[in-house]
């Protein structure tokens, strides 16, 4: 309890409102993996240039939103 009150009373560590709050965008943890990749494939993201990293996973990632949305007109 002392150590909240204490947290509470400084002035530069105030407890944000809850409108502070919403104006934060969530941030998707990644995490680290191992994957085959055919070395074409690799190659062509390598290719071009730093954060093909990032390219693979942006295309994976429209992948399962664009099944994700086939699944869903399907059910519905």
């Amino acid at each position: 309890m002392q150590l909240l009150a204490e947290a509470l009373s400084d002035p530069d560590a105030l407890p944000l409102t809850d409108e502070q709050l919403a104006r934060f965008e969530r941030v998707e943890c990644k995490q680290a993996v191992s994957i085959r990749l055919d070395e074409d494939v690799l190659d062509y993201f390598k290719a071009g240039g730093r954060g093909y990293q990032t390219r693979i996973n942006a295309v994976l990632k429209s992948y399962v939103k664009a099944q994700t949305a086939r699944r869903q007109r399907r059910a519905g």
